[in-house]
């Protein structure tokens, strides 16, 4: 890896969120119906745009985001995100039982109209829960004063709502109701 500064692996890293989750077309790409680019093609189209990086920086991204949020095939030569797709992808997850809690971060000012309402995906392909709390909260500081919602999961998926967990240990479901959310 050539000498990168922390701050410009931070911009590919969102550059590659950006093209791998929502808008692959933007630098000419085209992933395959599971989510997976040729991972030459990424470099070269993203060099090309002039967002400038080569395979040892892409290994260093994968390997150390601490959320995991891309993963290569077993011979690096593909690439996908792990989730928090806007495209339609396949990433070929299973139905799984849940934890009994999962927990949701969002901000403070969507807490009554979630409350009402339930968890939606809105522009996601799927609603994002944590396994743990302090997670949630670091996914609720991004949007402004946290705010962290139990989600009673396990009661979900008896009641015959499907749940998926991401190559980065993130679970997902369509939506979340009201009633399965715990207030304190």
């Amino acid at each position: 890896m050539n000498e990168t500064t922390d701050q410009q692996l931070k911009h590919i890293s969102k550059f590659l969120s950006l093209v791998l989750r929502h808008q692959p077309q933007m630098i000419g790409l085209t992933p395959d119906t599971n989510g997976w680019c040729n991972t030459d093609e990424l470099i070269t189209k993203s060099n090309a745009y002039g967002v400038r990086f080569d395979i040892d920086t892409l290994k260093h991204i994968v390997e150390t985001n601490d959320k995991k949020r891309f993963a290569f095939c077993d011979n690096l030569e593909k690439i996908r995100a792990s989730q928090g797709h806007s495209i339609e992808v396949d990433l070929e997850f299973h139905n799984q039982e849940p934890p009994e809690i999962l927990y949701h971060g969002t901000a403070e000012i969507n807490r009554s109209s979630i409350m009402q309402a339930g968890i939606e995906k809105r522009n996601r392909r799927h609603v994002h829960l944590s396994k743990d709390p302090a997670t949630a909260i670091q996914v609720g500081q991004r949007h402004g004063k946290p705010y962290i919602f139990k989600v009673k999961a396990l009661d979900m998926h008896h009641d015959k709502y499907e749940f998926y967990l991401s190559a980065n240990g993130v679970w997902l479901t369509d939506f979340v109701p009201a009633q399965y959310l715990l207030i304190d």
